[in-house]
């Protein structure tokens, strides 16, 4: 006889699913979660529910928001002929800890990679391109890995012939590393030495 609880095991595969969980951790938050009072639980629920009704995808920069456009975006502060383009979301959070860059972004949402069969078409640059031709600099701030230099080398293909400056960071990076783990320091240094690609 199984001493299986499916509903239990269903809950556990959710977690699982979730990147960079495990089975055991999976499991782990399984049991925490039903350890909790049952109006907390439903809270924990709930929030995951309302977060994903009413955050979506700025239409301009593709960043995350819960308003018409993200705070970026909709701020007269910003320099807007200053684009940086970075893979994802967290990007984003990544440089603004740093307080020092003063343009806005274009989140594409992923890189190139046709060994996993993700193609240009299947990120935002098409409306990154319509962006930049209004811009004076476009900075390319995608992951120093085969993948954020090949998409960061398309994309200032792409650009250039519209007479803008594109720049690529500077290695205060370490290749191979993520900038969502990046300190402030070392983004704030690649920011300042960033070249043109």
């Amino acid at each position: 006889m199984s001493n299986k609880i499916p509903t239990l095991e269903n809950l556990i595969d959710k977690f699982a699913s979730l990147p960079g969980v495990g089975r055991k951790t999976a499991a782990r938050l399984a049991y925490w979660i039903l350890s909790l009072p049952k109006d907390e639980a439903r809270q924990f629920a709930d929030a995951i529910v309302e977060a994903h009704n009413s955050v979506h995808q700025c239409p301009l920069c593709h960043n995350l928001t819960d308003a018409e456009r993200c705070g970026i975006c909709g701020s007269e502060k910003r320099n807007k002929r200053l684009i940086c383009v970075v893979e994802s979301p967290r990007d984003v959070i990544a440089f603004e800890k740093t307080r020092e860059y003063k343009g806005v972004y274009h989140v594409i949402h992923g890189l190139i990679s046709p060994m996993d069969g993700i193609g240009p078409e299947h990120l935002h640059i098409k409306d990154l391109i319509s962006r930049a031709a209004d811009a004076e600099e476009v900075i390319m701030a995608t992951n120093p890995t085969v993948e954020g230099e090949s998409t960061a080398i398309y994309i200032s293909k792409l650009i250039k012939p519209l007479g803008v400056k594109v720049t690529r960071l500077a290695y205060g990076m370490p290749v191979g590393g993520n900038l969502e783990y990046a300190d402030e320091v070392t983004l704030h240094r690649a920011l300042e030495g960033r070249n043109e690609i």
